[in-house]
Parts: C-alpha cells; structure tokens; sequence
C-alpha cells in the first residue's frame, strides 16, 4: 500500500488555493493536500511529513516575511531536503527561488497545464511523460 504524499500550499488566497487543489490531485494518485496560512501551521506539516511545498511569491500575516523566495531560503537551511516551489508567473522570481532552494515552479497562469501536471509528478517522485 502506498503512503499518501501531502503537498501543502503555502499563503495562497481562496480562490488560489481552490485551483491549486484541483490541479494537483489531478496530478497524481494518492496525494493529500492542505493548505496553511501561517508559520505554525507550516512547522506542523513539515513535522508531519510534507513531501512538497507550493509556496506563493507574495504571502499575508501570518508569516515571518512577506515573500515566498525568502520562505524558501529559511526553509532550506533547516530542511535541506524538503521540496519547494514557487508559485509565481515571473521569470526573475522563479530564477530567485531556484537559486535559493526551490525546484523550478510555475505561475498562476500555468495552473492546470500538463506541463504543470508533469513538475508535480517529477517532485513527488513519480513517473513523467515528459509532456511539455
């Protein structure tokens, strides 16, 4: 039996997190996802096992910073391992978040997209098609 693989969607408004919810169930099977808008929320998902991180470029209150690609760089030093992405359509913002620790994301935009489909599986370890 395969273990359920949460993907945990970092500081997104409602209607975000909505269309986030639906594309990545549909990427891939056994896959639970949460949302959480703050850091406390975000240290118990990490704790209990997150496996990958879609995180807003521009996040609210309840954080210690408002930018995602900071989030990334603090989450990186003390959890090496753990997968992150960016959700943001701007090239720069994306190139920031890969230099700090981040997988290559994706923006709102893409949503929805087979090549979105296909980052998600590739980061949760599952097999790719290779659809672009």
């Amino acid at each position: 039996m395969r273990m359920v693989r949460k993907v945990v969607l970092v500081g997104h408004c409602g209607a975000d997190t909505s269309y986030l919810r639906i594309a990545v169930s549909g990427a891939a099977t056994d896959i639970s996802v949460l949302s959480v808008d703050d850091e406390s929320e975000l240290k118990k998902e990490i704790t209990g096992g997150a496996s990958l991180l879609l995180i807003n470029r521009q996040l609210d209150y309840g954080f210690s910073t408002y930018e995602g690609i900071e989030l990334i760089s603090k989450l990186r030093a003390d959890h090496p391992n753990l997968k992150t992405m960016l959700i943001s359509n701007y090239p720069e913002a994306q190139a920031a978040a890969i230099a700090a620790g981040a997988l290559p994301g994706f923006g709102k935009r893409q949503i929805g997209t087979p090549q979105v489909k296909e980052m998600i599986r590739a980061a949760l370890g599952e097999p790719v098609s290779g659809a672009k």
